[in-house]
C-alpha cells in the first residue's frame, strides 16, 4: 500500500510512518517543521521526505498525482500560536482544501483525518460528550479553521475516517501541558497548575488504530481517548 502522509515529520504523523514502514508500505511525507523535526524519521529505502507547505496547491497536486497513494493521512495542522490566524488559516483551511481537492482530483481510495475535541466549545453541552454533540468551534482560530477542514471533508464524497482526539502523549510530543511544564521547568521557572482535568491518549495507540482505518476500518467520525480524566495535577 501507498501511504501519504501530511505533517509526517510530527509527533502523530512519524509515528504512523514508522509503522507502516515496519510492515512494508511506501510512505510519502510532507512537513513545513513548523512544529515537525525531521530527525523523527530515519533514512528508509520506501520513504521520501518533503519538506514543504501543503499551502502550495501546486506542488500537492504534483505529489499526489505522481504518487498516486491508496491512502491519504492528513495530520498537518497550524496550532503553535492561538492569535496567529494566518497561518492556521493558511495550513489548516486552504491547505486541507488542497489536499481534499487533489484526493478527489486523483482518485485517492481512502483519508483519515484528525480533529480536535475543540470543535465541540470549551463549555460542552454535555459530559461525556458523544458524537453527535453540535459543534460549536467559536473559541480559537484552531478549532474554527480545523472545523472548517472536516466540513469540507464530509461533502467531498470520499471514503474518510475522522478522529477527534483527546490529548495525545508520548514520546515527540511538543504541544500541551506536558512539555510547557518540562520546558519551564527546564528554565528554572515556576509552573501553575489548575484544577482542570483531561483525557489523555498515547500516540503509539493512536497510530495503531490508524493503521487500522488506513486498511480499510471504519467510516465516518470516531472520537478517540481513553474514557478517563486525569487532573493535571496528577
Amino acid at each position: 500500500m501507498k501511504v501519504f502522509i501530511t505533517g509526517g515529520c510530527g509527533q502523530i504523523g512519524s509515528h504512523i510512518a514508522e509503522m507502516l514502514l515496519e510492515r512494508g508500505d511506501v510512505v510519502l511525507v510532507i512537513d513545513n517543521l513548523a512544529t515537525g523535526r525531521r530527525e523523527h524519521l530515519v533514512e528508509h529505502p520506501k520513504l521520501r521526505v518533503v519538506i514543504d507547505t501543503i499551502a502550495n496547491k501546486e506542488l500537492v497536486d504534483s505529489l499526489i498525482s505522481d504518487f498516486h497513494p491508496d491512502v491519504i493521512v492528513h495530520t498537518a495542522a497550524s496550532y503553535k500560536n492561538p492569535d496567529d490566524w494566518y497561518n492556521d488559516t493558511m495550513t489548516n483551511c486552504v491547505g486541507g482544501a488542497n489536499v481534499i481537492h487533489a484526493a478527489k482530483a486523483f482518485q485517492v481510495k481512502r483519508f483519515i483525518y484528525f480533529q480536535t475535541a475543540l470543535c465541540y466549545g470549551l463549555k460542552p453541552l454535555q459530559q461525556p460528550i458523544p458524537l453527535e454533540h453540535p459543534k460549536f468551534p467559536a473559541n480559537s482560530s484552531y478549532a474554527i479553521t480545523k472545523t472548517a477542514k472536516e466540513d469540507f471533508l464530509e461533502i467531498s464524497g470520499l471514503d474518510f475516517v475522522t478522529f477527534r482526539l483527546a490529548n495525545v502523549v508520548g514520546p515527540r510530543n511538543v504541544s500541551g501541558p506536558l512539555p510547557i511544564f518540562y520546558q519551564r521547568l527546564s528554565e528554572g521557572k515556576r509552573c501553575f497548575v489548575t484544577k482542570a482535568r483531561r483525557d489523555f491518549v498515547f500516540v503509539k495507540d493512536l497510530a495503531r488504530t490508524v493503521l487500522d482505518a488506513c486498511d480499510g476500518v471504519g467510516h465516518g467520525a470516531y472520537h478517540f481517548s481513553s474514557g478517563k480524566d486525569i487532573s493535571i495535577l496528577e
